[in-house]
């Protein structure tokens, strides 16, 4: 009899501590009863009924990332290109997770396929190219109002890849070659440019500066020359104050011109003119000199 009360025991001990459960901070419990939806348990220390009671589900609260693969779809213009998405989303609502949809991971990606065939579909080539941002926006907002009575909130969405066919890839590559090419012979003819501007600018700066030594020459060799004009008529004016001032008389005039024939006298010249009166010479010293006394 002790036996079977130790085993009796024993059993439900080891019922109810199976039936203990200790719910995580990132996780949430969906309990049923019974076969119904019971309550929905949150962290902290729970237990529940044995037999009767049961973990119908275990849902991950954490944000979450899905990466589909490549999905092929076809422009507006007619292009089939392969694009593949990434979803970031979370889960809200643990019962509606549970009882909204069967197997809600393969229904958000059979819906984000949908809609991104819808949104490319309205598109061109070069639009789907430039508008990720677009795309990302539009597919945000479709599967988070869609997905909102599955308990799921699809917080970001972004186009991971466009591939487009291999032919319009060798367009491209082309026309982005023609491109670079394009834009440097646009540097090279720039360069040039400034380069005969600035030659250009060299010359001209040369002729300038050429010049202006020129004219600054020119200009020191009047001043030179005007200088010595006023020195000589500087040095004429104090000879006649010199011969006014020491009163020369008619005896040193004739005496002096006496001298000066006797200069000349010496000198190579072969012929020498004597003029017959050398009063009159006298006559025109003195003339000078009454000119220099006004």
């Amino acid at each position: 009899m002790l036996y079977i009360v130790i085993a009796v025991i024993a059993f439900l001990l080891i019922l109810v501590v199976t039936n203990i459960r200790i719910v995580p901070q990132s996780e949430a419990f969906i309990i049923e009863r019974l076969g119904g939806y019971m309550t929905t348990w949150q962290v902290g220390l729970r237990v529940k009924l044995p037999l009767v009671d049961r973990v119908a589900n275990r849902v991950s609260l954490k944000e979450r990332v899905l990466d589909f693969k490549p999905q092929p779809v076809i422009t507006k213009d007619n292009i089939t290109m392969m694009i593949d998405t990434v979803i970031y989303f979370q889960i809200t609502d643990p019962k509606l997770y549970t009882y909204g949809v069967e197997n809600p991971i393969n229904a958000i990606e059979n819906l984000s396929a949908t809609t991104l065939r819808n949104i490319i579909g309205e598109l061109e080539l070069d639009g789907t190219l430039t508008s990720r941002d677009i795309i990302n926006s539009r597919m945000r907002s479709i599967l988070d109002e869609a997905t909102d009575p599955w308990g799921i909130k699809v917080n970001r969405v972004e186009v991971k890849n466009i591939i487009p066919p291999s032919s319009i890839q060798e367009a491209m590559e082309k026309q982005m070659r023609a491109e670079r090419e394009r834009r440097e012979s646009i540097l090279i003819a720039e360069g040039q440019k400034q380069s005969s501007i600035l030659v250009a600018e060299g010359k001209k700066q040369a002729l300038i500066l050429d010049a202006e030594a020129k004219k600054e020459a020119a200009i020191r060799e009047a001043e030179g020359e005007a200088q010595a004009i006023m020195a000589v008529q500087k040095a004429t004016a104090e000879g006649l104050t010199m011969i006014k001032n020491v009163g020369v008389d008619q005896a040193v005039i004739r005496l002096r011109s006496l001298s000066t024939f006797e200069k000349v006298a010496n000198g190579q010249a072969t012929k020498i003119i004597i003029p017959s009166d050398l009063q009159n010479m006298a006559g025109l010293v003195t003339s000078i000199t009454e000119i220099a006394k006004k």
